[in-house]
């Protein structure tokens, strides 16, 4: 069984892969069936070196590889026909600008197995990036917050070698008696509270929270259930909430009005209420002054994220009055961190961490009857599979 890594082709530069060189020799020495190639890149976080080093071969063509491992999109110009391909396909949500591609991918009888949507037995996502998504989304709550009040300067995270490097400048962070509430409690929500454990920040619990005056920095962390409720005042549940989404309203207001900063680490689903409306920021209890959206919806469950912001320009400020951009230093504006791709920001340690993932969910899977690979599979045989069935109207538009 031939492996093969891809280099990634998309604009702008994605330096992540799937597999770091060690990864690589891991997966060579302890899966004696399968072969391994590296699809030479110059932009990729790690050299070809460093896999030549590790005694991992790096070829420009591996077009004889039996299964394929990206990251992003594969171009429909770099498809190999007749090959398994694993990677994020942005196909699943009937993506318009990734339907060509889906219908490349059946014409060429390409087997398409989603990241996205591989899952447990238990119907628990496998992978994602989503722990770095919060790593690197709360290093840079205290870089905007530093930036904000003139309390201190960080280097961006992506000016970092590696996290190491990241978390020696979290020394120069300097607090006071900053309340911090975190929304999520999944990969995203603890990659967040990584780093505030790592700056030994104190939880505290959702009712000390609203009721306490602390003279030393806090956070609580929020879950699905925290901040919503039924509107009608009876008592509700996770599976209900899901299930009945517009039967429930935000109780957030509470929190926003005991709170500096807001980290939004949680999942978003369509239907939900939103955590906090434009109307809300301008409350005169509304206290929040810095808005670290990990999860990135624009306009939508979080108010001030009017936009997306990039990995170069990562803050902007919103204004309240009117509801449109301003310099994100003004004592009356909001602080917006919504960088939508925070892990390209620490590519090594985020494609370490992804194959970590891999080898341990998938890896023992290759060539062997898996429910779980099956399942995430979107097409094969030059057409979808019946767990997809419900993009028919998406490749025959």
């Amino acid at each position: 069984m031939k492996l093969g890594i891809l280099r990634e082709e998309k604009v702008l530069a994605d330096k992540r892969v799937a597999f770091s060189p060690k990864q690589c020799k891991e997966i060579i020495n302890n899966f004696p069936n399968i072969q391994l190639f590296v699809q030479s890149s110059n932009i990729r976080c790690f050299l070809d070196s460093e896999y030549l080093d590790m005694g991992v071969p790096v070829v420009d063509d591996i077009s004889d590889c039996d299964i394929l491992f990206g990251i992003k999109e594969v171009s429909k110009n770099n498809l190999f026909p007749n090959k398994t391909y694993f990677y994020f396909s942005h196909t699943i949500k009937k993506q318009d600008y990734n339907r060509d591609l889906l219908i490349k991918m059946m014409d060429l009888n390409i087997q398409m197995i989603d990241y996205e949507v591989l899952k447990s037995d238990n119907g628990e996502r496998l992978l994602g990036f989503g722990r770095y998504a919060g790593i690197i989304g709360a290093y840079n709550t205290f870089v905007t917050y530093g930036l904000k009040f003139k309390l201190y300067s960080l280097k961006p995270a992506n000016k970092c070698i590696d996290r190491k490097e990241m978390e020696d400048e979290m020394k120069k962070i300097c607090l006071k008696n900053e309340r911090f509430v975190i929304t999520g409690k999944g990969r995203v929500g603890l990659g967040i509270l990584e780093i505030l454990n790592l700056l030994k920040i104190t939880q505290v619990s959702l009712g000390d929270y609203l009721n306490n005056k602390y003279d030393y920095p806090i956070y609580v962390n929020l879950d699905t259930m925290d901040f919503n409720q039924r509107s009608d005042m009876s008592e509700g549940n996770f599976h209900d909430f899901v299930h009945n989404p517009s039967s429930y309203e935000s109780r957030f207001m509470k929190y926003a009005e005991k709170s500096d900063v807001f980290i939004a680490g949680h999942y978003y689903g369509s239907g939900s209420p939103y955590l906090f409306t434009r109307s809300d920021v301008r409350s005169p209890n509304f206290n929040i002054s810095v808005v670290a959206d990990v999860s990135c919806d624009i306009d939508g469950p979080v108010a001030t994220t009017i936009r997306s912001s990039t990995i170069s320009e990562p803050i902007y400020g919103y204004d309240p009055l009117t509801e449109k951009e301003d310099d994100f230093t003004k004592d009356d504006i909001i602080a917006v961190m919504a960088v939508d791709n925070l892990p390209c920001e620490l590519p090594k340690d985020a494609s370490e961490d992804f194959g970590n993932q891999l080898i341990e969910n998938v890896i023992p899977l290759i060539g062997k009857d898996s429910n779980i690979l099956k399942n995430a599979t979107i097409c094969r045989d030059g057409d979808l599979t019946e767990e997809f069935e419900y993009l028919r109207d998406f490749v025959t538009l």
